[in-house]
């Protein structure tokens, strides 16, 4: 399957990236043909008013369960959290104009940026226990000054999550993080209606008059939508770093739809109205390459390998990361999951291993890394059983003993 790239002509995704007037903009857009979908499709989305009736008659009639999924979620834009320039919408939708602070002009403007240059964030990193490279530093700045996403590939365990978590604990904003595995869907990384819920508060209604009438648009108000990370995120904007983890592991139907938010940062929720994040929160994607991403997503962010760091440097990440383990110990530790990984091993260790292992041997009071005490811990480093059987027969050459 070949993932053409999203057209940036046709059916908008929104009325205009932070143009004019306000934070955000509602716009109520239920198109048939809006995200390039079949209109004749269009009497089962949630969007329309058939799906609504369905639904309503369920809810009325008492049914259980979960609600069948019968379209995805649309993208466009939706409100605002309360404090932030938001004005109550009316019950039966209409185009309404929220007002908030606006950058001067495009989207993410009007904020400094958070590093003066490269060596300032590279230094920042340190502080917080994490040693890029040159390379990485200069990646992560390029991002955050272009508001684009940023896209790390490599090995598993070389540092790829902690970028986000680093970066996310230096600026003071909040992690959200999408986890990616297979068969993820859009409702599970973008938002879901509360049936329970929904069904309880029917329930209320009919026998209780002072509960309210659920019988209209409210019932797909803010209470009864459950928010998830993508969401959170386009509603967060800058003030959040959005961790998209693993997108190697989900489909390619999955990865179209993430370059389109990630085109626009924007979603319509039909039922309430729709959202962008003027000022995009700051994103990072990380794949273990195993499989390809579309070059279609590629162009849209800022790339960078990591790969196994230089025996120095891994040495002062383990000492960074474990101070309590001594310097001898950790360059011994460092120098044999060098020697490990040139073995024909079906997975290398990475970083995080190195300093797992380092931290066993320290709590078990090593000084010096024999075999018989690599032998002892060898479940640290190496989590495969066939791996642990050649590394067994070669231990004397990887903790560097003679015959």
């Amino acid at each position: 399957m070949v993932l053409s790239e999203v057209p940036t002509s046709g059916p908008r995704l929104g009325d205009g990236r932070g143009r004019g007037g306000g934070a955000w903009r509602w716009a109520r857009g239920d198109r048939a043909d809006e995200h390039g979908r079949d209109s004749s499709q269009s009497n089962r989305r949630r969007g329309s008013a058939g799906f609504r009736n369905e639904r309503r008659r369920r809810l009325s009639a008492g049914g259980g369960g979960h609600e069948p999924r019968l379209g995805p979620p649309r993208l466009g834009r939706v409100p605002q959290r309360d404090g932030q320039g938001v004005r109550a919408q009316s019950a039966r939708g209409g185009a309404i104009s929220l007002t908030g602070e606006a950058p001067e002009e495009g989207r993410g403007d009007g904020r400094a940026l958070p590093f003066a240059s490269v060596e300032d964030l590279e230094r920042t990193l340190v502080r917080h226990s994490y040693l890029p490279d040159e390379g990485l530093a200069t990646s992560i700045h390029l991002a955050l000054a272009l508001h684009k996403p940023l896209l790390l590939e490599g090995e598993a365990g070389v540092g790829k999550t902690e970028v986000a978590k680093v970066l996310a604990a230096m600026l003071g904003r909040r992690l959200i993080r999408l986890q990616c595995y297979e068969g993820i869907d859009s409702y599970q990384a973008l938002y879901e209606w509360n049936y329970s819920r929904q069904l309880i508060a029917v329930r209320a209604a009919q026998t209780d008059p002072n509960a309210g009438d659920h019988s209209g648009t409210d019932l797909f108000g803010p209470d009864f939508l459950i928010e998830r990370p993508l969401l959170a995120a386009i509603r967060a904007g800058d003030q959040a770093v959005l961790l998209i983890d693993e997108l190697d592991r989900a489909d390619d139907e999955f990865e179209a739809f993430l370059l389109e938010v990630l085109s626009e940062f924007a979603v319509t929720i039909p039922e309430i109205g729709s959202i962008t994040a003027t000022r995009p929160p700051a994103v990072i994607i990380t794949s273990n390459r195993t499989r390809d991403l579309h070059d279609a997503l590629k162009r849209r962010c800022l790339y960078h390998w990591i790969d196994h760091p230089t025996l120095e440097r891994e040495v002062e990440i383990v000492r960074a990361r474990a101070p309590q383990v001594e310097e001898s110990l950790a360059r011994q530790v460092s120098q044999a999951v060098e020697r490990l990984r040139a073995l024909d091993v079906s997975k290398k260790p990475g970083v995080a291993e190195t300093i797992d292992w380092a931290e066993a041997l320290n709590f078990l009071g090593v000084k010096n890394l024999s075999g018989k005490d690599a032998a002892a811990t060898l479940g640290a480093v190496v989590k495969d059983h066939e791996d642990q059987q050649l590394v067994r027969a070669r231990l004397k050459e990887v903790v560097g003993e003679s015959d």
